[in-house]
């Protein structure tokens, strides 16, 4: 690709490299200039443009950005007609993004004229949201440079639809908590579950014992159908050996994870009933501030249950990068003192 300034009896039928206006004559920017275009710019005084000549083997933006596009997106994602050197992709359903990260890195890395650009991994998005966008810089890209960035491509950008849609709500109680308080815990819980297309299928308070939770995870499962389980303590999880751990393990269960590096959320357990089993059903223990609608560390692993995905230990262990949220109001103290275990 040659660019620089041209004489303007030269200019027809290259592309102009910024916009010009003169006399009635315009020329947009990345738009191939007419013959009368550039005879009225002369005629207007014009002497030069600064334009672009595509050379043998160069491939224009568009269609660079197209086949590029077309070659990362996966299940769940179309790619929109580019424009300006840029394709847009858009999610085809609900769900959750999911990325190759090596993959996106790997097209990056080929050269300055090719970039891709995404949203945040497994973030939540709905029919018609942008997920990515492929731009090639200049006008025009080397076609053997084309070819290196569609070797490493691969179908990298993917959105995992909901799968789970069934959930039970079991709340253990103790002196002291509200009845109000477990309402508004269940409103803001199917608020959650809302985008994913779920609802409460079964819901249970009962008292803060580990048989008793047990039971109504049996039920849970058993009666209900539920696909999914949420405990929300009277009192946060202290230690595996406490009642909602205990009556996991009572009910025929699994604990697999205890405490999690993100903050709100650290007090999040993750079990499973029917372990071993083709369709084992998560547990969440939830955190003290799931009951709150802000953000938090219930908020990533739910999502991914629903959606299907595994949430594995690594998993978790990997939320420590970008685990630290902003401050909720149910927290009574900031983070630098006085915080109850019980919110977190």
């Amino acid at each position: 690709m040659r660019f620089g300034p041209v004489p303007i009896g030269e200019a027809a039928g290259l592309i102009a490299a910024h916009s010009v206006r003169a006399g009635d004559a315009v020329v947009r920017k990345g738009r191939p200039i007419a013959p009368d275009d550039a005879a009225r710019l002369e005629a207007a005084g014009v002497g030069e443009v600064v334009a672009v000549a595509l050379e043998s083997g160069d491939v224009g933006e568009d269609e660079a950005a197209q086949r590029l596009a077309a070659a990362v997106a996966g299940p769940g994602v179309g790619a929109e007609p580019p424009f300006t050197g840029r394709a847009n992709l858009h999610a085809a359903q609900a769900g959750l993004l999911c990325l190759d990260e090596g993959v996106i890195g790997a097209v990056n890395r080929v050269d300055e004229a090719v970039t891709l650009a995404t949203l945040v991994p497994f973030k939540p998005v709905v029919p018609g949201e942008m997920v990515a966008t492929v731009k090639i810089i200049p006008y025009a890209v080397p076609g053997a440079i084309l070819d290196r960035a569609l070797a490493v491509a691969a179908p990298a950008i993917r959105v995992a639809p909901y799968r789970l849609s069934r959930v039970a709500a079991i709340s253990t109680l103790l002196p002291g908590l509200k009845p109000s308080v477990v309402d508004k815990t269940l409103r803001t819980l199917d608020a959650r579950l809302a985008p994913a297309g779920a609802r409460i299928v079964g819901e249970a308070r009962v008292a803060h014992e580990a048989g008793a939770v047990a039971d109504a995870l049996r039920n849970a499962v058993e009666r209900d159908g539920a696909e999914l389980a949420v405990v929300f303590g009277a009192s946060a999880i202290a230690d595996r050996r406490d009642v909602i751990p205990a009556g996991i393990e009572a009910a025929g269960g699994t604990v697999d994870h205890l405490g999690m590096p993100v903050d709100p959320g650290n007090l999040l357990l993750l079990g499973r009933l029917g372990p071993g089993t083709a369709n084992p059903v998560p547990v969440i223990g939830a955190p003290g501030c799931a009951r709150s609608p802000k953000e938090n560390g219930f908020d990533w692993v739910l999502q991914r249950l629903l959606a299907g995905l595994p949430v594995t230990r690594d998993d978790i262990v990997g939320f420590g990068v970008g685990g630290l949220l902003m401050e909720i109001v149910s927290r009574p103290q900031p983070r630098d003192g006085g915080e109850s275990a019980d919110d977190a």
